[in-house]
């Protein structure tokens, strides 16, 4: 790569996102910076490949996504880790899902010198994570998804009246891994117990936690704008591997018995770790989106990042059902459910606070007082660059498709092998169904001669009589 890049301003943010069908809250992420920085913002999706000609610039902020660190290995190539490594840019890191991959992360923040993490970890954490382990000079928490506009006004289109809605409570789960912790696997038992508790209650439910039956883009906030009510937990885990030593015991185990069940492993392992060191729950996305919608909440008790406040914007659930009729009976309270419902969309939507808006204009603050001024230069060589990413994107995109086509075909040419081979045996089977028709109608025409026979003869007995007497006079012969 040249060291000699020329500085052309602005930010870069590169994020990893699968080409096929992009995420909304991974688009309201990305979007929301080109939307509401001061900054003059560019894109890179790390899917799409290392854009030739882009070690010749320099930018003066480099944000790198949460997407990048989603798994291991990182979705960073070595062209992108050595761009990121040579730059003098402002480098700030976005993390989400810090319990795993700790080692991998901290290794990375000091290999590239990135001077700020974004982390979903609380302040009274940060001493023993980020600034113990790392070189980062800033590190600063944010929540885990925000309100973007388009959630707004997909929630207004989604929303029914109370009165019209066809489901009093709602709510997709999932299955998730044993070494999550019990903190994770409340989204499963919320749906399963509650279902339970709430059978023969006369409410109409709608609760699923199988992987098969979620639901995605428009049609999950659909769902919401139809239940009168949704259940719902803290984000996050309660088990945090900050050493990475559980990690390798719950793998041996898992492979020396993998249907083993969450508690047998945690009798084996798992309570040693359950709500030990890093407190690593928070509000989930799937709080603002029910509350777009208005749909009156149901929670397991729990911090929800300080945001929340039980019986103002939610229902408490206790954790061992032990109050579920006091639930249910506020929640059949038609009062009750409008009062907390207008109560989140006032705090959590209206109120415009934890807008994506509001955070990006925040992110701008927090790079001035980093001494970062603001450059939106239309200078031809930020053109230059601008051409450069959408080229090398188009291109990849136009590669990939032709991959995409080669593989059809490949994946087609049998199937219409096999579809001429059936069109064949169904010729077969229509002639054979010909023949047997045709010797169904001779087999018809016999059987008619031998009743015509018969009528001509009269009455069976006397047939029989001559059949007799044909016989003897045959043996008389004889």
């Amino acid at each position: 790569m040249s060291e000699n890049r020329k500085d052309i301003g602005g930010l870069l943010l590169i994020y990893h996102c699968p080409i096929a069908k992009t995420p909304a809250f991974i688009e309201d992420h990305i979007d929301s910076f080109r939307e509401f920085s001061r900054h003059d913002v560019r894109t890179i999706n790390t899917e799409l490949g290392f854009p030739d000609g882009l070690e010749e610039f320099e930018f003066q902020v480099l944000v790198l996504s949460f997407t990048l660190f989603a798994w291991k290995p990182f979705f960073i190539s070595q062209e992108f880790r050595e761009y990121i490594q040579k730059s003098r840019a402002y480098k700030v890191a976005f993390f989400q899902d810090e319990y795993r991959f700790w080692p991998e992360r901290s290794e990375f923040i000091n290999g590239c010198n990135i001077d700020c993490v974004y982390t979903n970890i609380e302040p009274p954490y940060f001493d023993e994570t980020y600034r113990r382990f790392t070189s980062a000079k800033k590190v600063v928490h944010y929540i885990p998804g925000y309100v973007s506009t388009r959630q707004i006004e997909n929630g207004l289109r989604s929303s029914r009246p109370d009165s019209e809605r066809e489901i009093d409570i709602g709510y997709r789960g999932r299955p998730t891994y044993h070494y999550m912790g019990k903190g994770a696997r409340e989204k499963n038992v919320i749906a399963t117990k509650f279902a339970e508790f709430a059978a023969g209650s006369g409410l109409v439910l709608d609760i699923e936690a199988a992987e098969e039956r979620r639901i995605y883009g428009g049609d999950w906030l659909r769902f919401l704008g139809n239940c009168r009510g949704v259940l719902g937990v803290e984000a996050g885990v309660s088990i945090f591997d900050l050493n990475d030593e559980m990690r390798p015991r719950y793998e041996k185990i898992m492979a020396e018995r993998p249907d083993i069940s969450f508690d047998e492993i945690s009798r084996l392992l798992l309570d040693e770790y359950e709500d030990k060191g890093v407190y690593n729950r928070m509000i989930s996305p799937r709080v603002f989106e029910a509350a777009s919608v208005r749909a009156c909440q149901i929670l397991f008790e729990g911090r929800y990042t300080g945001i929340l406040v039980p019986d103002v914007h939610y229902i408490p659930l206790k954790k061992d059902f032990s109050n579920i009729d006091d639930v249910i009976r506020k929640f059949r309270d038609p009062g009750i459910r409008k009062t907390l419902s207008d109560n989140a969309f006032r705090d959590l939507i209206e109120s415009g606070k934890y807008s994506y808006k509001a955070f990006v204009e925040e992110f701008d603050r927090k790079l001035s007082d980093a001494g970062i001024v603001v450059s939106k230069d239309p200078a031809v060589v930020g053109k230059d660059v601008e051409l450069l990413i959408l080229g090398h994107g188009y291109r990849r995109l136009f590669d990939l498709v032709a991959l995409g086509e080669e593989k059809y075909l490949d994946t087609l040419r049998p199937y219409v092998a096999l579809q001429h081979q059936y069109m064949a045996q169904q010729q077969q089977l229509a002639d054979l169904m010909a023949g047997h028709i045709d010797l169904q109608g001779i087999c018809m025409a016999q059987q008619q001669r031998l009743v015509g026979f018969l009528s001509a003869t009269g009455p069976r007995a006397k047939v029989l009589r001559g059949l007799r007497k044909i016989k003897a006079l045959l043996t008389h012969k004889n």
